[in-house]
């Protein structure tokens, strides 16, 4: 069973050398959320990404993370992927992840896409032989052919979003962990690219959907947690979160 428990988790992030560069310093606050702390270290700040959030997550839930830009979403998404360590209090996660906020985390420019599947696939939680199992699913599906064997590096921004979205979906979770739905190519890749990840969706244990758009929350969601400055503001259903949210940005 897919289990998930934060327990007073906090993150803070240590950002070198950008003390006096106003401009810099609010574009990295409001891309990791939180606030920005002191440090006797003058040359360093430290972001407050997320601040005592405890909640717990069971088999069938559908979660959505709302809040505004650098509220401390894409934050929790990854502490939740196990890309952020927490600084301080416990999280428990129990169930294969797959994380589609960083689709090509992991990917090698000068390897090729076949030598990426293999890597992606181990970085997923499989062994070797597991991950090349899924070479003949990816190649059906990203429709690359030869190019598969080629660096990567050659690839258009198109091919690599198909190879990347192909790998990490090739796998399903038991958690996964969606920053917004993702759209990925020409109409017709993307026709095949919303069934495969609503097939992703309907069965995983445990989904968490960050999202700005209401409509897209309620859809998919059974559950809604309303993030601010780095700190869990309310956890309940849906509709009511969203107008407790919506009411706080008047």
């Amino acid at each position: 069973m897919a289990y998930i428990a934060l327990d007073k988790a906090s993150i803070e992030l240590a950002i070198y050398n950008s003390r006096g560069r106003a401009l810099k310093s609010e574009i990295l606050r409001r891309t990791v959320g939180g606030g920005l702390q002191d440090d006797r270290d003058r040359s360093v700040q430290v972001v407050k990404a997320l601040s005592e959030v405890s909640f717990q997550a069971r088999d069938g839930e559908r979660i959505g993370l709302v809040g505004g830009n650098g509220a401390g979403k894409t934050t929790m998404l990854r502490l939740l992927s196990r890309v952020y360590p927490p600084t301080s209090g416990r999280v428990t996660i129990d169930g294969r992840i797959s994380s589609l906020i960083d689709l090509s985390m992991g990917m090698d420019s000068d390897a090729s896409g076949y030598e990426n599947i293999e890597m992606r696939g181990i970085m997923l939680g499989l062994d070797r032989k597991a991950a090349r199992a899924l070479i003949p699913d990816i190649e059906a599906f990203s429709e690359l052919g030869d190019f598969l064997s080629l660096p990567i590096r050659t690839y258009s921004s198109g091919m690599m979003l198909r190879l990347a979205f192909a790998v990490s979906t090739a796998v399903h979770p038991d958690i996964l962990i969606l920053d917004e739905i993702i759209g990925v190519g020409d109409a017709a890749f993307a026709e095949k690219a919303k069934k495969r990840l609503q097939a992703m969706v309907e069965k995983a244990s445990i989904l968490f959907l960050a999202s700005h758009d209401d409509s897209t929350i309620r859809s998919f969601c059974t559950r809604t947690l309303w993030m601010k400055a780095g700190r869990l503001m309310m956890d309940g259903e849906p509709d009511k979160v969203l107008a407790a949210y919506a009411a706080d940005a008047v």
